[in-house]
């Protein structure tokens, strides 16, 4: 078994994948709440 130290792996590319994942949830929260307020004024 190899021997494991902690803190050695490199890990950015799941630093990348994870920005990447919270910035399109935030865009698309954006986008939602956008939509929802579009048609709450059209249809007052």
């Amino acid at each position: 078994m190899a021997e494991y130290k902690q803190g050695s792996m490199d890990i950015k590319a799941q630093e990348r994948t994870f920005d990447g994942f919270v910035r399109m949830v935030t865009w698309g929260a954006i986008v939602v709440i956008g939509v929802l307020i579009f048609m709450a004024l059209v249809n007052a």
